[in-house]
């Protein structure tokens, strides 16, 4: 039971549209480096997750400089992203859909990286959030609760991952890339001026 709900819970924090989802969807559509991708960001929430049952959720929530970094930081890589990414939709290129060509492992894993941990949303989601409700539970029932939510991040981020290969087709079109390239470089701006504003 405890398992199924911190699946529950973590499924439903992961699924929001976020950069980072996006990112993986479209390296998942591209078919590069989509297994250290998914691995990266199983792992990432994994981390996070069992530090905040570990009780790293209070330090995070009490430290005003790592929220305001992070923020800042985050906003300033989403601006630039999205803009990259409307240049991408407005040039309208088309874009290979096998495995040749694109980013290094190298640079999609520290992309990745950033959207992952500049965001400081994914702190209060995944340390604090998560951490909190975890510890609402008697051992060893908040460890299997922290177990379902990172197993629901597995599930997530290999199905998004994986799954977006079968979209590929629809990718053969430039203006398939132009629209995919728009809602992205859209929602990265979206998202910044949410952790500006927040």
């Amino acid at each position: 039971m405890h398992f199924v709900q911190g699946f529950a819970t973590g499924l439903a924090l992961i699924v929001a549209i976020g950069s980072q989802n996006a990112y993986v969807l479209r390296q998942g559509i591209l078919r590069q480096h989509v297994l250290p991708l998914v691995l990266f960001c199983a792992l990432s929430d994994a981390l996070l997750i069992l530090a905040g049952i570990g009780g790293a959720g209070l330090l995070i929530r009490d430290n005003a400089a790592l929220m305001t970094l992070t923020r800042y930081g985050g906003a300033l890589f989403l601006v630039a992203y999205g803009v990259l990414a409307a240049r991408r939709a407005w040039q309208g290129a088309p874009m290979p859909t096998d495995t040749g060509g694109g980013a290094t492992l190298a640079a999609a894993l520290a992309a990745c990286f950033a959207f992952t941990f500049l965001n400081p949303h994914v702190y209060l989601d995944t340390v604090v959030l998560l951490g909190t409700l975890a510890n609402q539970r008697p051992d060893p029932e908040r460890w299997v609760f922290g177990a379902g939510a990172v197993s629901a991040s597995l599930c997530w981020f290999a199905a998004l991952g994986f799954g977006a290969r079968f979209l590929a087709p629809l990718f053969a079109q430039v203006l398939a890339w132009r629209v995919l390239d728009g809602l992205i470089a859209l929602t990265m701006w979206v998202l910044a001026a949410m952790l500006l504003l927040d």
